[in-house]
């Protein structure tokens, strides 16, 4: 197949990749320099304190994590975006991962566009109107069977891709201590308040560890911190190098969403989620998915049942980046076919 010249456009929130925290940007940075590395001829829109092996296209110096988030963020995502459309004639496909965000200027271009929607807001939220305006020439790529099942929006061109991860990061470790843990981004919508109320409810220490971001330090203060006690700890925000170790030690990560979910089982953590049909962990062999409290607390005392080189060898088998990239590059062609055909 035809090498390509591949735009990977990333939002600007963080660093492609980011260092400890970022698991949509450690997903774009897996892409990007895997790309590379077959030979396409990539070229990465994101702040200039990114690391990688592709062209580098910096909209500004540093990312906007470092100041509370704003209105202005979205106006340096968009003229980062424009960098990349602007250039539109250099590249054959553009891969955008911040929403709706290229679907803006996908009309402009004759180069086609792939959306990748890394998170989905409620159905309830009014962006989904914008994603309607567009259903039916939007290329658009979810990253579970869940979250296109869960679109109040069905597209005319839609894929589904899971995240891939680099298990080499990360170390199986056999044998646990007696804690569970938590790790994410400290909103409310990674249900780390569900994590504790129910740690408490079942007895169990429980660790977290993730960053704070400005806009939600006043719902730490106010939501998480009064909980904290000597069996339900907050260690801060971990390096990537200490991830392994953090996931490691646990028997194992409560309610972990996205890449979570699969560094913690490449270090043999089995997980507990909550929700139905998560087609990421296999129930009984590799975690187990809860639909309520009872079944949770059930799973909590459930977890050694486990065996935790099933939990490695299923991410090993089924969501390594090599897979992720293989989907996409599939992805690619197709729409850039599907691109001359209707330009020619």
């Amino acid at each position: 197949m035809k090498k390509l010249r591949i735009a990977q456009v990333s939002p600007l929130r963080l660093p492609v990749p980011a260092e400890g925290k970022g698991g949509n940007e450690r997903i774009i940075s897996y892409i990007t320099e895997e790309l590379v590395k077959r030979g396409h001829q990539v070229t990465l829109f994101a702040s200039k304190d990114s690391k990688t092996k592709a062209k580098l296209i910096p909209a500004l110096d540093k990312s906007l994590d470092t100041v509370p988030f704003s209105v202005e963020n979205f106006w340096w995502n968009i003229f980062s975006h424009s960098f990349a459309f602007e250039k539109s004639s250099e590249f054959d496909v553009i891969h955008c991962h911040w929403d709706i965000m290229g679907a803006l200027f996908q009309r402009f271009v004759k180069t086609p566009v792939l959306n990748t929607v890394h998170y989905i807001d409620s159905p309830q939220k009014k962006v989904w109107g914008i994603f309607d305006h567009y259903k039916n020439d939007i290329n658009i790529a979810f990253i579970a069977e869940k979250q296109k099942k869960n679109s109040p929006i069905k597209f005319d061109n839609c894929w589904v891709v899971p995240n891939g991860t680099d298990i080499s990061n990360f170390k199986l470790n056999l044998k646990p201590k007696n804690h569970f843990v938590w790790a994410g981004r400290i909103t409310p919508n990674k249900k780390i308040k569900e994590a504790i109320l129910t740690a408490k409810q079942a007895g169990i220490e429980l660790l977290l560890a993730g960053d704070i971001p400005e806009e939600q330090k006043d719902y730490f203060e106010k939501e998480i911190k009064p909980e904290l006690n000597s069996k339900i700890k907050y260690i801060g925000e971990l390096s990537f190098k200490e991830l392994s170790n953090f996931y490691g030690s646990a028997k194992g990560c409560l309610y972990p969403m996205g890449l979570v979910r699969l560094e913690s089982m490449a270090c043999g953590a089995p997980v507990i989620v909550l929700g139905k049909n998560i087609k990421s962990v296999e129930s009984g062999k590799t975690g187990f998915v809860a639909e309520n409290i009872e079944q949770t607390l059930d799973s909590i005392k459930k977890i050694d049942q486990i065996n935790r080189q099933d939990c490695r060898k299923w991410v090993k088998n089924n969501f390594s980046i090599e897979k992720m990239v293989d989907e996409y590059e599939k992805i690619y062609y197709e729409i850039i076919k599907k691109n001359h055909k209707k330009t020619t």
